[in-house]
């Protein structure tokens, strides 16, 4: 099997996963990017969040203990979509879906990242910022694409640009996105999610105010049924 063809398996909705992670996004089209100091928090963090009307999360690698984060998550809340984001390279995509994650985010895109999720049937969402990055994913086969950083690489104009030339792709922004502007990128028919920190912010974490984080989940959820009806 080529990695054209893998690939686009991997970002349609044809498998389990894809079906999962479908049915999460047609709820409330937003991500939770998700930074952990303890593993301890994952649970909580995934309950308020759930409990928000969001059944989806990323956790990204960029702290120790994600691993085992994702895999409280897997375990204890299989309810929520589990994914893993800041994959930078295939040992830590191993490392990601060894311990749960159904789906795969990378800031940039790196082919052998793509390739593995193709031939294991896991969506995977590569980064990418300008035509030349996203032509490049076009022809491995990737039809669902981050677009990072999104404020700081044109927005919503950049969006409809990208849009104008590949209309089969879609798009989950990821980046400068908040409550404040979660509405404009979500009015872009492209625009499958919205991805953001905003949700999850670190001293809510650090102090245990799971209540605040739940509270930002609804405001998400209400924003996105304002603009998706």
């Amino acid at each position: 099997m080529n990695s054209s063809t893998s690939t686009t398996t991997s970002n349609a909705s044809g498998n389990a996963s894809g079906n999962a992670l479908g049915d999460a996004l047609a709820s409330a089209p937003v991500v939770p990017v998700v930074v952990l100091e303890d593993a301890s928090h994952a649970v909580p963090v995934a309950n308020a969040l759930l409990a928000g009307g969001l059944g989806i999360m990323e956790i990204t690698l960029r702290t120790e203990c994600a691993p085992d984060a994702i895999a409280a998550i897997a375990q204890s809340v299989p309810e929520v979509a589990i994914g893993a984001g800041t994959v930078l390279n295939g040992a830590q995509y191993r490392i990601a879906t060894e311990t749960g994650a159904r789906f795969i985010v990378s800031p940039g895109l790196d082919e052998e990242v793509v390739r593995l999720a193709g031939d294991d049937g896991i969506p995977v969402y590569p980064g990418v910022a300008t035509a030349g990055e996203l032509q490049r994913a076009w022809n491995l086969g990737v039809r669902i694409v981050k677009f990072f950083p999104a404020g700081q690489a044109g927005g919503v104009p950049m969006l409809k640009a990208l849009s104008a030339v590949f209309r089969d792709v879609q798009f989950i922004p990821t980046g400068g996105v908040s409550a404040s502007n979660l509405g404009d990128y979500l009015s872009v028919p492209s625009v499958i999610a919205c991805g953001g920190s905003w949700l999850t912010p670190g001293d809510a974490i650090a102090s245990g105010d799971f209540d605040r984080i739940e509270g930002l989940a609804r405001e998400a959820v209400g924003i996105a049924a304002k603009h998706r009806g």
